[in-house]
């Protein structure tokens, strides 16, 4: 049996005025993360007096460009932008069975297919609601939510001790070299920095994929909403850009200095207006030079370079030129041995994640359409 989403959930339609809002409870499409990993800090607040409310437990959905599966389920009260929909369980509908039914793929397919404009978009509101979603009582529902729930508990747990080992290994690099006194050298001295195509090659249904800036993950690419391009376009890009295992990359452009770690033994992406450090041709230095892209000095440098008026970005020249301490073989024998275990227990888990997510939308699928039978579980 089927229902329309409308017959399980609404719109909020509520306000909430700006300047009760901050940083972390302010959600808009630009600090929610693509293929359901959450949401960051916002980087500013709008200048309108009021905006669109939600509350704890609400599910919020990116309505720009469906296909980056923007998702996010509230932890508690806060405002957001117009472009991203709130969704409001009815009595009828577990909040948790509803952020599923929203985070499943098929959901996002449907929204793309019933969206308005090429360029960017834009998910159509009243042909959202007409989704077709199965017609399950609210105990199995709880059940289902709670299967899938555990499996994000585990990736959730996963970054919280991700992001306290990156913390950790940022320490010992200061430590180690923020107080150094030896003289600069620039960064193309001890490293081979490159960038990636400033074309648009032609999008095909297949082949290789094609990462900018907003693909960045700290450690890896988000693959799902990339673009794919022909073989000759992936070789072209690659006779001057080819990323390989262990190099870093960085965004030129859009928001400039995410930076991630590549820690895949084989690569299949090419890459468009991101910076590529060859970490992989020196990888005593691949850890040292991720803790200093990510430093506070390297930071403030990539501010005062940004060129540009309407979108600013930085130049490959300046990025080269980048002040940075060259250490002796015996300090960088001391930090990676401090630090070596740290990102490997990072990558290890980050391949978790990937594994633990790919199951989860597997299980997701089938849960839905009542492939497998959760009557059996006990909650």
């Amino acid at each position: 049996m089927k229902c329309k989403l409308s017959d399980i959930c609404s719109f909020r339609k509520g306000k909430v005025e700006v300047e009760s809002l901050n940083a972390k409870n302010y959600i808009s499409t630009e600090n929610m993360l693509p293929n359901k990993c959450g949401i960051t800090e916002a980087s500013s607040l709008p200048t309108v007096p009021l905006t669109q409310e939600y509350k704890n437990g609400d599910v919020l959905v990116s309505n720009i460009r469906p296909y980056f599966k923007k998702i996010w389920q509230a932890q508690y009260d806060g405002g957001c932008s117009n472009d991203v929909l709130v969704f409001v369980p009815k009595p009828n509908t577990d909040k948790d069975f509803l952020y599923y039914v929203l985070a499943d793929d098929d959901f996002f397919t449907y929204s793309m297919a019933t969206s308005k404009g090429t360029k960017m978009p834009r998910g159509d509101k009243t042909s959202i609601m007409q989704y077709e979603v199965p017609m399950i009582d609210l105990q199995v529902q709880e059940k289902i939510a709670s299967v899938l729930k555990a499996l994000d508990k585990k990736i959730e747990l996963n970054n919280e001790i991700n992001n306290n080992l990156e913390q950790q290994a940022q320490a010992v690099y200061y430590k180690m070299f923020s107080e150094v006194n030896g003289e600069p050298v620039e960064l193309s001295g001890i490293i081979d920095v490159r960038d990636g195509t400033h074309d648009s090659p032609k999008a095909q249904a297949t082949g290789y994929y094609l990462i900018t800036s907003k693909h960045l993950l700290p450690f890896g690419v988000d693959k799902a909403s990339a673009n794919r391009i022909s073989k000759a376009d992936f070789d072209k890009i690659n006779e001057r850009s080819l990323v390989e295992t262990q190099d870093i990359l960085m965004s030129m452009i859009g928001t400039i200095g995410l930076i991630s770690y590549i820690p895949y033994k084989a690569v299949d992406f090419a890459i468009k207006n991101v910076a590529l450090f060859k970490t992989s041709h020196t990888p005593e230095l691949a850890y040292y030079f991720l803790c200093y892209l990510k430093s506070e000095k390297a930071l403030q440098h990539i501010e005062k370079c940004l060129a540009g008026s309407t979108q600013k970005y930085i130049s490959l020249g300046e990025l080269r030129k980048m002040p940075i301490y060259s250490p002796t073989a015996d300090e960088i024998r001391e930090f990676n041995y401090l630090v070596k275990p740290m990102f490997e227990e990072i990558v290890s888990r980050t391949c978790e994640n990937a594994l633990l997510a790919e199951m989860r939308d597997t299980l997701l699928s089938k849960l839905m359409s009542g492939e497998l039978d959760v009557s059996g579980i006990d909650l």
